[in-house]
């Protein structure tokens, strides 16, 4: 009988040392636009924590220093099971939020989209080549930024072209100066836009700043380090969804002459060091991420 307390203790103990790491991961993981909490979500965090701590250090006080029997035995082991069913519910729970969050915005970016040819499927491309962009880059650079923070980023990237004027948006021509001056302003209109959104403060540079230059000659004048990171990849994406989609002014553009086009102004307009890594991407696999909607190659 003894055995079989102190075996059902020991397992209570696994358990909740278990439970403690996966909490510590997902906790880590709550960074995005969309878990991510400062304050007193912070504080909620690190008290859960410190619980789990606690409860593990009465655990291993009561295997060592009291004589517990086979009630106390059964509780503790089904107390660890417990707390193992409510973490797993809440990843679950967790994992379920972010993918309908990313879903409903994928369909309301694409709802919008779909009455202006010329945007028609260009936020999605622009999202799915910077996901692939962001799994070719080295595991250093991947660390530096939150996956899914980008994702959104990338698919909100031109959300303030919807306040542009059709006449400016659709023009077949040259924009002339002001028709461009007001042009120029949609990355600002796209934070104004986002700005009661406040979990989406984090990557709101990303997006005021993706039509920045690494000369310095960008829409806000800002240059090389000074470009958020984010802000430099997607541009990169941007640039060639622009390059390679069929817009009523233009014909699309083959990969091998968008390829060549961007690597012609690496170092002026992109990174070039990204440029290089962009480039190691297969055609075949920038190829799967047009969307399938009309309007694209």
């Amino acid at each position: 009988m003894t055995f079989l307390i102190y075996s059902m203790i020991a397992c209570g103990v696994l358990i909740m040392v278990t439970n403690i790491a996966r909490y510590i991961r997902f906790s880590l993981s709550l960074k995005d636009v969309i878990t991510g909490g400062k304050g007193h979500v912070g504080a909620l965090k690190i008290t859960a924590l410190i619980l789990l701590v606690f409860f593990l250090g009465g655990y291993i006080f009561i295997g060592f220093f009291s004589k517990p029997d086979l009630m106390m035995a059964g509780v503790l082991f089904g107390g660890s099971i417990f707390v193992a069913i409510i973490l797993s519910l809440l990843f679950r729970l967790v994992f379920t939020v972010k993918e309908n969050c990313l879903s409903m915005t994928e369909t309301l970016i694409g709802m919008i989209e779909s009455r202006d040819p010329n945007l028609n499927g260009h936020s999605r491309y622009v999202q799915n080549l910077t996901m692939l962009f962001y799994k070719y880059l080295p595991s250093e650079m991947r660390k530096s930024i939150n996956a899914l923070s980008l994702e959104y980023a990338a698919l909100m990237h031109d959300v303030g072209k919807l306040g542009i004027p059709e006449k400016v948006l659709n023009k077949p021509g040259k924009l002339d100066d002001e028709e461009w001056k007001i042009m120029r302003e949609h990355p600002n209109l796209g934070v104004k836009f986002m700005s009661p959104m406040r979990s989406f403060e984090n990557i709101m540079p990303w997006i005021l700043y993706h039509h920045e230059r690494i000369d310095g000659k960008g829409y806000y004048g800002l240059a090389e380090e000074q470009i958020p990171f984010a802000a430099k990849i997607i541009s990169i994406c941007d640039t060639y969804s622009a390059i390679t989609m069929r817009r009523s002014y233009k014909e699309p553009m083959s990969h091998e002459t968008a390829m060549k086009i961007i690597s012609e102004v690496a170092g002026t307009q992109l990174d070039e060091n990204l440029v290089r890594i962009f480039a190691s991407i297969p055609k075949s696999e920038l190829e799967k991420c047009v969307p399938d909607v009309g309007g694209l190659i």
